[in-house]
C-alpha cells in the first residue's frame, strides 16, 4: 500500500501568490531556455526518434493525405 503524503510538507508553505511568481517564473526560464537551445533540443528529439523508412513492401493503411 502507498503511504499517504500528509497535504502540507512541513517547512515548505508558501501563500497562492508566492505559488503563482514561482510557476511564471520557472515558466519564463523554460521558455528562454527552449528558445535559445531549440535547434540542439531539436537534434536530439530527432536523434532518438524512429526513423520511418519508406518500405514498398509496407502495406498503407491509411492511404495519403492531400496536401493542404
Amino acid at each position: 500500500m502507498t503511504p499517504k503524503r500528509p497535504d502540507k510538507l512541513p517547512g515548505y508553505a508558501v501563500s497562492d501568490e508566492a505559488a503563482a511568481y514561482i510557476a511564471d517564473a520557472l515558466m519564463d526560464l523554460a521558455l528562454q531556455f527552449e528558445a535559445t537551445h531549440f535547434a540542439q533540443i531539436r537534434r536530439h528529439h530527432q536523434s532518438i526518434s524512429q526513423v520511418r523508412d519508406d518500405d514498398p513492401a509496407q502495406l498503407d493503411l491509411f492511404g495519403r493525405h492531400p496536401p493542404f
